[in-house]
């Protein structure tokens, strides 16, 4: 096997952007090719859809209809009144910060081991020639306890782990409601997917994009759709606008509301719908005179679970378009490719023979 990240970071290198040189890009990071790189100028007057996190809880009707409208065509909205302490969503952007602005011999302390994920590095890099994103990463497992590593989760900044633990029960229970919500818009039965699910796994990956000195050679964060069943995504106060999202073949750019949160569908609830709600496919750049802070929830079935198309979204004029998989080997497939839009899917795709 060719050289790759992973074993660079079993001898302690990282390349950690912030550690560049002023006004540097390496050529590791430089898309060569022009569809590759990002467009800056994208117009982002027409907003993405929001949801009143109040009114679904009210029962009203006509939100649900929005609900239902935003996930068949966007995969993505902007949620209010959601519930969730201010104070707390500002503290876990604090803690965060701090962590990215310590000295890297401090961070590579909790660098990524070989094989996975978890920790501070680069993920989803995979060959010596790859291209990498102007992006440091720092992930967790939150849920269940077996995927927690300890030694991963800091000591310092003071109260890191307290608030992630805070802030991830509460993002935990937003889940589990959107998710009966989410049922509902489908007219499916408000329990379906916790009784699908069962004991669903969580994740915490915190994004970090310094300035850059050409946004237009570079992506912050490759295209890509989430594995998940739901993300949640919090973007930093004050941090530049970063996050695009794949419309109708072209890209869109999100302005965040403040304190809302951005929720989008992941494969796993593709798969399931077989197509009737979709994964947005997103990406991020970045800015040349701000960086930006997201702090991202993964949130998915169990590892043990399998995972099809609903009878409900079967039928003669909707063909199965997914096999049934076991959801942990999906995880795992995703994990260890690069991120290349919405490629992944294809490990559940029934490939039908041409006619």
């Amino acid at each position: 096997m060719a050289p790759n990240l992973v074993s660079q970071i079993k001898t302690g290198h990282i390349d950690d952007v912030q550690e560049l040189k002023p006004n540097t890009i390496p050529d590791r990071f430089v898309r060569d090719r022009e569809e590759e790189r990002p467009q800056l100028d994208i117009d982002s007057s027409s907003p993405i859809p929001i949801i009143d996190f109040s009114k679904l809880l009210n029962g009203e009707e006509d939100e649900i209809l929005q609900l239902a409208s935003s996930l068949k065509n966007w995969g993505i909205f902007q949620i209010i009144n959601h519930g969730i302490d201010v104070a707390l969503l500002e503290s876990l952007e604090r803690v965060a910060k701090d962590f990215f602005m310590m000295p890297l011999e401090e961070k590579k302390k909790y660098a990524m081991a070989p094989g996975f994920i978890q920790g501070y590095g680069q993920a989803f890099v995979f060959l010596e020639e790859q291209k990498l994103d102007w992006c440091n990463m720092f992930a967790l497992g939150i849920h269940p306890n077996f995927i927690r590593i300890p030694n991963l989760w800091p000591t310092k900044p003071a109260n890191f782990s307290e608030t992630v633990d805070d802030y991830s029960k509460e993002i935990r229970e937003l889940c589990k409601k959107l998710l009966k919500f989410i049922a509902i818009s489908l007219g499916l039965r408000g329990e379906i997917f916790e009784e699908i699910f069962g004991d669903c796994v969580q994740a915490i990956r915190m994004n970090y994009y310094p300035p850059c000195p050409r946004p237009d050679l570079v992506m912050g964060l490759s295209p890509h759709s989430d594995g998940s069943a739901i993300t949640v995504l919090q973007q930093g106060k004050g941090s530049s606008v970063g996050l695009q999202i794949l419309k109708d073949n072209k890209w869109v750019s999100i302005r965040p509301l403040p304190n809302a949160l951005v929720i989008n569908t992941g494969d796993t609830i593709q798969v399931l719908t077989n197509g009737n709600y979709k994964s947005v496919e997103h990406r991020a750049v970045t800015n040349k005179e701000t960086d930006r802070l997201s702090i991202v929830t993964f949130y998915a079935p169990s590892y043990e679970i399998e995972i099809g198309p609903m009878e409900e979204f079967v039928d003669e004029n909707n063909p199965c378009m997914y096999r049934r998989y076991n959801h942990g080997e999906y995880s795992k497939h995703y994990v260890t490719n690069k991120l290349q839009g919405k490629k992944n899917l294809d490990f559940a795709k029934i490939q039908y023979a041409p006619q």
